[in-house]
């Protein structure tokens, strides 16, 4: 008996191992974009989509925003709309949420040697009150801040804010089915038997 002998090019001529070598590839490739752009742009939410009105005419519904986080909060230059930087932080009214709004005014708070933010979004007619963790006198703590809005790209995030909605759930679910079948029905039906 002959020893078993393993071959690759054998293997690789294999429609399904050629699949499965591109989607490793492609989640690679993707993964390796993602944690390389965390780490260049210094934040764990370097691409964001805007999801409310509240920035218009600067930022509006569906645009995919570019967030830098910020080493030195001191250095954030805060004004009133239009000047002030856009920035990224986490509500402190609900937990996982993120709000962009614009910084318009800034203060070092003496009993905690911290900086605070005002905030107000430009399609707003007030400043921001917040209240809750992380905030004194109506005004954010540095901490709370993800980053600075660096750059926008128009309409591109509607397809992230679309593909959350139950719709499009449903949309991606019927997409993977129909590949799967395109796949591997014509497969299924070359091996059915043949009728005599």
């Amino acid at each position: 008996m002959a020893p078993f002998e393993f071959r690759w090019p054998s293997i690789l001529k294999n429609s399904y191992v050629k699949t499965v070598i591109l989607a490793v590839v492609i989640i690679g490739s993707v993964m390796g974009f993602w944690i390389g752009l965390k780490a260049g742009l210094r934040t764990d939410y370097p691409l964001l989509t805007v999801a409310s009105g509240s920035m218009v005419p600067t930022l509006n519904v569906g645009d995919l925003i570019a967030v830098q986080g910020i080493e030195n909060a001191s250095a954030l230059y805060v004004a009133p709309k239009p000047d002030g930087e856009i920035i990224v932080f986490r509500s402190p009214r609900m937990e996982g949420e993120l709000i962009v709004h614009r910084a318009i005014y800034k203060a070092l708070n003496p009993s905690d040697q911290l900086w605070y933010f005002r905030t107000e979004g430009d399609a707003n007619f007030s400043p921001d009150n917040w209240f809750g963790s992380e905030t004194w006198n109506g005004m954010i703590s540095q901490n709370r801040i993800v980053g600075r809005v660096i750059g926008k790209v128009p309409w591109v995030g509607y397809i992230p804010l679309y593909i959350r909605t139950r719709e499009g759930i449903i949309l991606i679910v019927i997409l993977i089915v129909l590949i799967l079948m395109a796949e591997y029905l014509p497969v299924l039906l070359k091996k059915q038997p043949e009728q005599e």
